[in-house]
This record gives structure tokens, C-alpha cells and sequence, in this order.
């Protein structure tokens, strides 16, 4: 029998897709049950109390979650997000429902030795609920008391090898995609580049120094399969130079509707009959630069004017591939709608060879600058995308000492007037009076 009665969360329910409520309702009858002899450290009916206070959160319109303070294990400021029940006398379960964010390791790649050990610790020390991914990228713990909180920080440092992810006003932990690991579009290693990142930074990761926030996220092709350029103050983007690659023969199989070769690599069967591949409809009229034709059974690309969008590989993989010159656009600036609106980020570095030979340090030149100037200028609570904002992305070259080029325009400039800065007029602003009159008399 239910702790609580949840009216308004059974209709979660009712709907054709899964639901969080059946999860935790599951959760709370496992824990009630415990049929593997569990010494529970916090309230065995820490789930059921959840349901409850959801529930009427849900019904009162608003939440009854407080604010949680400072909460964290000694030597780090992140990793821990404190959270507090303003209900503790009708679910004292959750009077405290801390969550912990673990850092997830590069591609998120497990082993089910790692996860059973991972549940089972969560089981005994906290509510057992987890998030597989929170947006930021790590493992998310969701629900225990403080008392827990170096408990399981010791567990999962000293015998799995773990590390708690980033929280607060510091390096949030490293996200990235599957990269060469798994992917043939990747154009850089993104998981060791991640993993380079989270041991190079660890301090900015456990010890908030920042105005706010602040996200890397990685993504080794165009496709962004993490949405980088939407979600990071630091976007890498894997990109490259030379031409798209093309076998002519293939893009013919293609046009020709050769049933081994068909459009998005079969992406779309099953749903429905989308009739014969039309490569002017799927392909050239969706290019957004109108970059190639397809004329005597050849196929051209005027790669000047690509913009690495990746339709046309993803239509069809087969025929074309990215270019052999590889390696990553940064961006700069992305975040969510908090103050400003939300905003894309916007290119900083249009390739940058990604070496791991030299540490990297094309790349981590360019962000250690920009920190330099963000910690110096930034608001509190101020993301680097609104400090851009308000200062100009001028301001931005000239902290990164990167010249400035046409990929950098958005739109041609609304400000008339140009303001030249002393170092860049002849001799400076200072001048010499008696010199002056020698040619302009009163």
C-alpha cells in the first residue's frame, strides 16, 4: 500500500510513454520489500516520501524545494547540490534530499562491474534513484542526507577509482560524443581530449573561482551530437580543411535506388514508403550554401563555399566522407535563457589542429586566456556568452590575441563611427603643439 496518494501523478501514468512516476513507484515497493537484507542509511521510505512531496507540488503549483546552501565533502566546493524539504513533518523521508553529481568517464563508456557497484553503493547509502545522464553530462545520485555524503565520497574515490563531477560557480564536467571510438564522421579524438581536460583542470573543477558556470563540451563532428554549440561556454567542434571526399560510383548506386545503398544508411525504413531517392530534392536543394550539382552522372561540390553542415554525408554515407585534413572549430558563449535570452555560440577559432603530442596547447592557450579576462571582468553570475555581450567580441579577439576574419562577422556592423585605438594611429595621441602651428596658423 502507498505511503501517500499521488491522484495527479498517477496520470503520468496513463500516457503511451515511460514514466518516472512507475520508477519510483517501483523503487519505493523495492525498497519497502527489501528482499536483499539492505542496512538502509537513510529513510527506507525516502522514495515514498518523494512521491508524496511531488505530488503536492504538483497540486499547490510550486515547489517545496528549498534552497540547500553550502553542502559538500572537505576539500571540494562542487560536485554536491544541497537540497532541503520545506514539508520535513509530512515527509521527513526527504527532509534531506541531497544530489551528487559523479563525473562520468570520456564517451560514456561502462562496464556492468562499474554500475552494479554503482547502484549497489547508491542503494545503501542513498534512495537507489539515479539520473543516466543529467544534461551536464554526469552521473547523477539523486537523494541522500549529508551525514552520507563522505561515506560515499570515499567509496568512490578510494575503491572505484571515481571522481565527484563539477557543481557551482566552477568547470562543469567535460561532456563529449562517442568520437573515433566508435564514429567514422569524428575528426579528433573527443575522448581524449575530455579526458586531457578533466585531469589538466581539476582544481577549477572542485574549487569554484568563476563569476558562474562555465561548460566544455565536445563534439567530433558537425552533427553535434551533444548540441555543443548550444549548451557550452566552450564549444569544440570537430570540423576540417581539405575537400569532401567522393566516390563517384557510390553517389550513382544511390541515384539509381540500388536497394545495398540506401538514403541515410536506412535510417528511415520502416516507418513508411518514402518513394525513390531523389538527390536533387534530398540533397543539392537542402545544401544551404547551394554548393553542388550533380550533372552527367558526376557529382561536384564547391568546397569554398561549404559550411561543413554534414547533409549530404548523412544522406548518403557510402559516397561521401569528410576530408582527410582534420581537426576542431571552437566557439564561444552558448548558455541558457537566464539573463539576455538564450544565445548559439559563436566562432572564436575556424580549425585548430587538436595534437595531444604538445598537451594540447593551441587549445588550452585559448582558454586559459579567456578565463584570465572572464575572472577579471565577469559579473557575479555572469556566463561568458553575456560578458561577451556586454563588452563586444572584439573584446574577445583581443583577450585571445586571434586576429580577425570573416568567419567572425554576423552581420555587417550598425555603428557609423569607427574608433581607433592610440597604438594603432602614427604617433600616438600625444602631439606637438609648436609643430601643430607650423602648419595650422590661428
Amino acid at each position: 500500500m502507498a505511503k501517500h496518494e499521488t491522484p495527479l501523478l498517477d496520470q503520468l501514468e496513463s500516457g503511451p510513454w515511460p514514466s518516472f512516476v512507475s520508477d519510483l513507484k517501483a523503487q519505493a515497493e523495492k525498497r519497502a520489500k527489501n528482499e536483499e537484507g539492505i542496512e538502509f542509511q537513510i529513510p527506507v521510505d525516502v522514495v515514498d516520501d518523494l512521491l508524496g512531496v511531488v505530488e503536492l507540488s504538483y497540486k499547490h503549483g510550486r515547489t517545496h524545494w528549498k534552497h540547500g546552501g553550502i553542502v559538500g565533502v572537505f576539500g571540494y566546493g562542487g560536485g554536491v547540490i544541497g537540497r532541503y524539504c520545506d514539508q520535513p513533518e509530512n515527509f521527513p523521508g526527504v527532509e534531506a534530499f541531497h544530489t551528487m553529481r559523479v563525473n562520468q568517464p570520456a564517451g560514456k563508456y561502462y562496464s556492468t562491474d562499474y554500475l552494479k557497484k554503482l547502484c549497489d553503493l547508491w542503494d545503501f547509502r542513498g534512495s537507489g534513484v539515479t539520473n543516466m545522464h543529467g544534461s551536464t553530462g554526469d552521473i547523477i545520485l539523486l537523494g541522500t542526507t549529508t551525514k552520507q555524503l563522505e561515506e560515499v565520497f570515499w567509496t568512490l574515490t578510494h575503491d572505484m577509482g571515481q571522481d565527484l563531477g563539477g557543481s557551482g560557480s566552477n568547470l562543469r564536467t567535460p561532456s563529449d560524443c562517442l568520437g573515433q571510438s566508435r564514429c567514422e564522421y569524428a575528426c579528433y579524438d573527443t575522448n581524449a581530449l575530455v579526458y586531457f581536460l578533466t585531469n589538466e583542470y581539476q582544481d577549477e573543477l572542485h574549487r569554484p573561482a568563476f563569476p558562474y558556470k562555465f561548460k566544455f563540451k565536445l563534439d567530433g563532428c558537425p552533427n553535434c551530437c551533444v548540441a555543443s554549440i548550444a549548451r557550452s561556454d566552450m564549444s569544440f567542434i570537430g570540423t576540417w580543411k581539405d575537400d569532401i571526399r567522393i566516390d563517384q560510383d557510390a553517389v550513382n548506386k544511390y541515384v539509381e535506388n540500388d536497394p545495398a545503398y540506401p538514403a541515410n544508411a536506412g535510417a528511415h525504413k520502416g516507418s513508411k514508403d518514402w518513394g525513390p531517392f531523389d538527390i536533387e530534392k534530398e540533397v543539392l536543394a537542402l545544401c544551404p550554401t547551394k554548393c553542388m550539382k550533380f550533372e552527367n552522372k558526376k557529382l561536384t561540390i564547391d568546397n569554398a563555399n561549404c559550411t561543413r553542415c554534414m547533409h549530404c554525408i548523412n544522406v548518403m554515407p557510402r559516397a561521401l566522407k569528410i576530408g582527410k585534413e582534420t581537426g576542431c572549430s571552437i566557439l564561444c558563449g552558448a548558455k541558457a535563457p537566464i539573463l539576455d535570452g538564450a544565445q548559439m555560440g559563436s566562432l572564436l577559432v575556424p580549425f585548430v589542429e587538436v595534437n595531444p603530442d604538445n598537451d594540447y596547447e593551441a587549445i588550452t592557450e585559448i582558454i586559459e586566456n579567456i578565463w584570465d579576462w572572464w575572472m577579471e571582468e565577469g559579473k557575479n553570475r555572469e556566463r561568458l556568452g553575456e560578458l561577451i555581450m556586454r563588452q563586444g567580441f572584439q573584446k574577445l579577439l583581443e583577450v585571445t590575441g586571434i586576429d580577425p576574419m570573416p568567419q567572425h562577422v554576423a552581420y555587417p556592423r550598425t555603428n557609423p563611427y569607427i574608433f581607433w585605438k592610440e597604438d594603432e594611429v602614427p604617433g600616438g595621441w600625444e602631439r606637438d603643439v609648436d609643430e601643430y602651428r607650423k602648419h595650422h596658423r590661428r
